[in-house]
């Protein structure tokens, strides 16, 4: 894969880190909108299903249209595309809302965001790359900070179900990063986003169907900060703005930035979640989520501060 052997400081480093951003923060986006529609009656299950299938339906003409080529994959790819399609857009999704629905939310929160670790895991034992110090302490402060903005001791409870699902999340989202970091090196961005969204919508529209919800369902309001609008207008922005457009943003960083990097980085999805809740729902932030909020950001910085060295055994990093 490409991406891991690259020098810690390329031409390209800056732009990468800054479109891995804005795709979590994209990402983070999501929350209110999802929150919104679900004060508006929708279960999770049913926003996951229309958002992935809608965000499909969107990409995938336009990409046929504008970037044919972009959609031609060989035999030899489908292992990739089914893997990416079915980890890194299905399973995140519906393992981590099966966890919120056995767990509270925080303790499932840190739970799916415990993929930079198995990430990390995974480049130094099967890729033999050696990590610093710093990415695994940065990797630690990081989740550290995460559970103070989580508050994951408030009504936690142990439920194997739920963990297990947490964990199972986790390891999809472990999937999206290492089979992005993959697909990115040798697939055009909008192909694979189209393909990987297009097969993750089947899997999702399987488990819930969108044509069996009522339809006033669809233009129920949604409230956000005070403004009223349609359910379908907030599933639509949620699908272009929380789901193609990270997708694709995530991609393309990956074709620069390491996926042991890249994963840390999105640890500050739920930061700007719980901001973004504090500015649109009221959610007020309280002392122990800004101090975490302070840990995770420094976390963050040192992993991007750290470069990945191959281990000096001459094997270098295995394939995978």
């Amino acid at each position: 894969m490409a991406g891991l052997g690259k020098i810690a400081r390329t031409p390209g480093r800056g732009q990468a880190t800054g479109l891995s951003l804005t795709s979590w923060v994209l990402f983070a986006s999501s929350g209110p909108l999802a929150k919104a529609v679900m004060a508006a009656g929708w279960s999770p299950a049913a926003v996951t299903s229309v958002r992935i299938a809608l965000a499909a339906l969107l990409l995938a003409p336009v990409v046929a249209v504008l970037r044919p080529r972009a959609l031609r994959f060989r035999r030899a790819d489908r292992w990739l595309l089914l893997g990416y399609g079915l980890l890194g857009v299905a399973g995140v999704q519906l393992f981590f809302f099966l966890a919120v629905a056995r767990v509270p939310v925080g303790v499932a929160m840190v739970l799916v965001n415990l993929a930079p670790a198995l990430v990390a895991l995974w480049v130094r034992v099967v890729r033999r790359t050696r990590l610093s110090v710093l990415v695994w302490l940065g990797i630690g402060l990081a989740v550290a900070g995460l559970a103070l903005i989580a508050e994951i001791w408030q009504g936690a409870r142990l439920d194997l179900i739920g963990v297990a699902a947490g964990l199972a999340a986790a390891i999809c989202s472990a999937g999206y990063f290492l089979l992005g970091e993959h697909g990115a090196s040798r697939h055009d961005s909008f192909g694979l986003t189209a393909a990987g969204l297009a097969i993750g919508a089947v899997v999702v529209v399987a488990v819930s169907p969108p044509w069996t919800l009522p339809t006033g369902l669809l233009t129920a309001p949604a409230v956000l900060d005070g403004l009223r609008i349609p359910a379908w207008l907030a599933l639509l922005t949620l699908a272009v703005v929380g789901t193609v457009l990270p997708y694709l943003a995530g991609l393309r960083a990956l074709r620069e930035l390491p996926s042991a990097l890249a994963s840390v980085l999105a640890l500050v999805e739920p930061l700007v979640a719980a901001v973004l809740a504090w500015l649109l729902l009221g959610q007020a932030l309280g002392p122990a989520q800004l101090a975490g909020a302070a840990i995770l950001l420094t976390g963050a910085v040192l992993v991007q501060l750290a470069g990945p060295k191959p281990l000096p055994d001459g094997h270098g990093r295995a394939p995978g």
